[in-house]
């Protein structure tokens, strides 16, 4: 267990309304009824040509892989500020999915990355591609970039992709590195840097290694894992996570901490309680929810449909499945 120090509230500045766009995620269902938050995304895109169907058009329909990406969008007063986290799993999946939802990249004011895995970074190279050299800011914790290995159940240790600096640094974003707490927008945004671990139950990833050092070393931490977090005026926070390494309940208690606001909206993202290591923790992980009662809950990517089941009985009002294209007006 990890404790970080106490210090002082860091309360991100109200905004008016934020609006989170799921670019990625598991799934993809165009059949999805609206809620009352949310409303998915049907049939996107535009009609190109197949000769298969009639006069040869088709929807170009949202695509889901095992990945997360969102787009968040701002708003205080006149002022829009677009912001994505995350990239996805496939080279061009986030890239695509965007053009199918009519998202101009150019548009994207900053880039936050939750952690390190593929299954949210490889996406980069479409992204950035569109991006150009325009210098935009991406935060992302130091450890981002770290060697890892993972082991999985009957496996041996199997090396994961790393995300390459090099390839980052010269796509002509401006990389922010920071372990700590980062704030953007005039304090509209806050990223966590890393979580506060003070769970006796959440367990991290014990079955991944970290090369350090010249060696392979327990890495279960994944000290890189953080959250984005909103404040909206009147609702109290809005809590985005990649996979929820950290520990989804200390995410939540760690947001509240470091911001003073005890109020939680809404909690959109992966919350990582698929499997055997993980299952274990649901009931305690779901029971936590019913206490805090957010307006909104959003279980995404590696969630898992036991974890799903557990949160949507504790609060069937607040919990939406999510899928591509699925977008919260909060």
């Amino acid at each position: 267990m990890v404790t970080i120090p106490p210090m002082e509230h860091i309360t991100p500045t109200a905004v008016d309304s934020v609006t989170v766009t799921t670019i990625m995620d598991n799934s993809a269902d165009l059949l999805a009824p609206a809620a009352s938050e949310a409303r998915a995304v049907a049939f996107a895109g535009s009609h190109p040509v197949s000769p298969v169907m009639e006069e040869h058009q088709r929807f170009d329909g949202l695509v889901a892989e095992h990945g997360f990406s969102a787009l968040l969008e701002l708003r205080r007063g006149e002022r829009t500020t677009r912001v994505l986290y995350d990239a996805g799993l496939t080279p061009f999946g986030v890239r695509d999915n965007m053009r199918r939802l009519g998202i101009d990249p150019r548009d994207i004011e900053a880039l936050v990355m939750s952690h390190g895995h593929f299954d949210h970074t490889t996406g980069l190279e479409g992204v950035l591609a569109d991006l150009g050299r325009a210098g935009r800011p991406m935060v992302l914790h130091p450890d981002f970039w770290s060697r890892r290995r993972l082991k999985l159940e009957g496996t041996e240790y199997i090396e994961i992709p790393t995300p390459s600096r090099a390839y980052v640094e010269a796509s002509g974003v401006r990389v922010i590195e920071e372990g700590a707490p980062s704030l953007l927008f005039d304090g509209g945004l806050l990223v966590t840097g890393e979580v506060d671990r003070t769970t006796d139950y959440e367990p991290g990833m014990p079955n991944q290694q970290a090369w350090r050092g010249g060696e392979w070393v327990d890495d279960h931490l994944v000290a890189d894992d953080q959250a984005a977090l909103i404040n909206v005026a009147g609702k109290g926070l809005v809590v985005i996570t990649g996979c929820g390494h950290s520990g989804i309940v200390n995410i939540i208690r760690y947001a509240q901490k470091l911001t003073g606001i005890e109020r939680i909206h809404a909690v959109i993202g992966g919350f990582h309680l698929s499997g055997q290591v993980y299952e274990p923790v649901i009931e305690r992980v779901a029971e936590t929810f019913a206490g805090l009662s957010p307006d909104l809950v959003v279980p995404a990517h590696c969630t898992g449909w036991k974890a799903q089941v557990a949160l949507f009985e504790r609060l069937p009002e607040a919990f939406t499945p999510n899928a591509v294209g699925a977008t919260f007006e909060l």
